[in-house]
Order: C-alpha cells, then structure tokens, then sequence
C-alpha cells in the first residue's frame, strides 16, 4: 500500500494527544478551583464527579481529534496547516465535552473550567507536536528516517526542487537523481539515473518514495506519460508547478463537483479576515490619531508659517479594485509644485520643489500621518502595497507582470515591501513582487510584524526624497 503516513509516529501522536487531553482536563479544574486565580462564587463541585467523566472525555478527545484532521502525518505537513487543525480538535472537544455533560445532566459544570480545558488542551497538544516534530528533524539531519525520491526533468524547475529539498533536509526526503528524456550538454553537471521508462526499475532499485515531475508547462504530454508510468508504481507522485510569471503567489487547490480547480490568484482579503483586519485599522488608526493630535498640530503649524499655501495636500490615488481616492498628506513642496513640473513627476533627490521643511518630513515620513485619517474613512490600511496614482498604474500595468494584482487589498500607510527598504527610487519590480507576496501570506499577526517592524526600523528612509 501507499505510504502516506508514519504508523509509528501516528500511534505516538494518539498516545501523546489523549494524555495531554486528561491533563488538560485535571489541570483545568486545578487551575479554576485549587490556584485561586479565579474569585469562586458558587459551591466548588467535587473533585470526584470531574474524575468519573475522565474517560468519556478521552473517547471524545479520540473522535474529535480524528475528525479534526490531526493525524494526517506526513512530511510535506505545514506548521499551519497543523495548528489549524488543532485548533479545530480543541474547539470540538469542548463542545463535544459539553454536549455530553449536558445529556448525562451532570451535576458538575463551569464556564471557566470549560474555557481553561480550551485552551490547555490545544497549547500543550500544540507544544507537544512541536518538540515531536523537533526531535524527528534532528534525527532526519543525522540521517535518520529518511526517504529517497527521483525528480522527473532537468530544467530550472527541477534545480529548483531539487535546491529545496537539500534546503529543507528535516523533510527527510533525499533526492538520489534526475530523469529525463531529452538530455543535452547542458544537463552534464547533474545525476541522471535514466528515462521516464526507467522509472518502475529505478523505484524498486533505489527504493523511491516519491517521485516530484517538475517539467515546464510547454511537455504536458510529457507529464502524462510519466503518469502513466508511474500507475503500476507505489510512490507519491507530486507535480511541481511551473509558473514563473507568477511570482509572489502561491497556488491553492479545491473540488468542483468532482473537477480539480487550480486557483493561481486568490487573495486572503475575505469574509471574517475583512473584518478583522477593518477591526484593526480603526483601533489602531484611532489610537494613534489621538496619541500623534499634538505632533500632527505642531507640523500643521510649522508648514503653514514655513511657505505659502494648504496645510494639507490631496492627491488622487488609487486602493482596492483600482477605485480612487483623496489621499492626504501635510504639503511638503511649494505651492506651485505641480503647475512645475505639470503634475506628472517624481520627487528625486534635492528637488528644488521641496521646502525645507518638507525635506525633514519626507525623511521622517512624518508627512504620511494626515493618512491616518484616510485609514479611518476607510480608503487605506494600515499595512499594503503603497497606492499609486491612476497615470501611473496605467503605465506600469503594461511593463510589469501582475502589477494590477496589487489592488485586490487597500493601499497602506506602511506595507512589506517599505519595511525591506523598496519605497522611494528603487526598483518596482521587486516592490510589486513584495507587495504580491504580502497579499497571498496575509494574516493579522504579518500585519503587527510589518507595523513593529516600521517602528522597529525607525522613520528615516535613505530613499525619501
């Protein structure tokens, strides 16, 4: 049969995960009852009645876990993907430990104790997976558990792969050679083992696990002959997907009535993430407005005594799904500036249109602040891809690969690709392939990390002009 799993680190993980299921189920009590960090306000139950419910919460912990997804137990897993389901076990288990608490009419039941199991239960099945899965990718990088695979192809995607899989040696897959139909010279520096035909031989000689066919787009016949071949063999068989001119994004798989439905552009801006991440552009905004009223009126003041003209400056830009907006700025050039250079140019550096105070808030991005507001009118995020203005990404859509992809999110005040230093007179393509990879690997913790991150680095820019 196929090996899909590790039996042995399976059972191991059904063992470790209703263990820390019953300690979790005596430490909550422990913790509500016997620490006093919890003010009790009714008679505390006995101990006796949480004990004889230990081993109906076991066998519940056993379903849910499994329902849960928590041992599908391989070593392609994501850390993500492992703490989703965990995550998933744990909230089933309290509902499940409810349900039947409730049916048995039980006399013993907190709120808190049930909270407290949450959340024990998931961190110490969470810490116990992480020490497995560290002691598991030592012992893979002393050359234990290991397992040999082949890669189909010899071009760039097949470097690639085989590159990453020398990268991420606790996998404990080991790449023992390439296969390939059409050799050339430029193929002499790698280990070819053979043909696509060799493969049911070269499996059985080497004793393969995985075979990973990473051919270009352009020999899709190709691929299917290796299918075809492999359909005697019992190996895993992965397709490595060539897509260069999709940098920055990640590939998602789903079922359309029985159809496999590759997504090669989705963005993680929907349903409950909207509302979080709305949830904290305002708080955030709002906080900071508040905090920043007395600096923000000291610069308003300076700029107006230090030149002629507005306070603020307005200018038309674009966020999400290319709609354009007001954004807001403190005025950091003459007045006259655009009539100048007839509103089309960049700032470079010692512009002659810059005051000099607007000099000083350029470097300090001090001149950004008024955009809270816009933040909290709802045209800007915090954090994402800079905004634009509409001459412009008519321009750069036609030159650049996936430029329009920016603005399936809301511009930001900060983003990914400001905090790695690609913001003023740098190159825009490795700013859009930030900001593309920031869209796909969103998450609310990535945005904290960005806004420390532009705190962390300080308000001086080299490249502010």
């Amino acid at each position: 049969m196929l090996k899909r799993s590790s039996q042995t680190l399976c059972i191991w993980f059904i063992a470790c995960d209703l263990l820390m299921a019953g300690i979790a189920w005596i430490g909550a009590y422990w913790l509500r009852f016997d620490t006093g960090l919890i003010p009790i306000t009714k008679p505390q139950p006995d101990f006796s009645l949480y004990w004889r419910a230990l081993p109906i919460i076991l066998i519940c912990a056993g379903v849910a876990f499994r329902f849960a997804g928590q041992y599908e137990v391989h070593r392609l897993r994501r850390f993500r993907e492992e703490l989703v389901a965990v995550v998933k076990g744990a909230i089933l288990l309290s509902l499940l430990a409810m349900a039947t608490t409730f049916y048995r009419q039980d006399p013993y039941e907190s709120r808190a104790t049930m909270i407290l199991f949450t959340v024990l239960v998931g961190v110490l099945i969470l810490v116990t997976r992480r020490l497995t899965w560290g002691a598991v990718r030592w012992l893979r990088r002393q050359g234990f558990n290991q397992s040999n695979a082949i890669i189909v192809g010899t071009g760039r995607v097949a470097r690639k792969t085989a590159r990453a899989l020398r990268h991420a040696n606790w996998m404990g897959i080991r790449n023992i050679g390439f296969v390939e139909d059409q050799t050339s010279r430029w193929t002499n520096d790698l280990n070819i083992l053979g043909v696509t035909d060799d493969l049911p031989k070269l499996i059985e000689k080497y004793k393969i696990e995985h075979v990973f066919i990473a051919l270009p787009l352009n020999r899709f016949a190709d691929v299917r002959k290796v299918y075809n071949v492999l359909a005697q063999s019992l190996v895993e068989v992965r397709l490595v997907a060539d897509v260069p001119n999709l940098a920055g994004w990640t590939l998602t798989t789903s079922n359309l009535d029985g159809l496999p439905i590759i997504g090669l552009r989705e963005s993680p801006h929907f349903g409950l993430n909207v509302i979080i991440k709305r949830g904290m552009d305002v708080t955030f905004s709002a906080i900071a407005l508040v905090l920043l009223a007395p600096l923000m009126l000291l610069i308003a003041v300076a700029v107006k005594l230090s030149s002629p003209g507005p306070i603020f400056y307005r200018q038309e830009r674009c966020s999400l799904n290319g709609k354009p907006f007001q954004m807001l700025k403190f005025r950091t050039m003459r007045a006259d500036a655009d009539i100048i250079s007839g509103g089309m140019g960049w700032t470079v550096q010692n512009d002659p249109r810059v005051t000099p105070l607007g000099r000083f808030l350029r470097k300090t991005s001090l001149d950004e602040l008024p955009q809270l507001l816009n933040v909290l009118w709802g045209d800007m995020s915090l954090v994402g891809p800079r905004p634009e203005r509409p001459v412009f990404i008519r321009k750069f859509s036609k030159t650049i690969p996936n430029y329009n992809a920016r603005h399936t999110v809301k511009c930001g005040i900060t983003g990914w690709a400001q905090v790695h230093g690609w913001r003023g007179n740098t190159s825009l393509r490795k700013r859009v392939q930030y900001d593309l990879y920031y869209i796909v690997h969103w998450n609310p913790l990535l945005d904290l990390r960005i806004l420390w991150m532009t705190l962390w680095h300080g308000v001086f820019h080299k490249n502010a002009y």
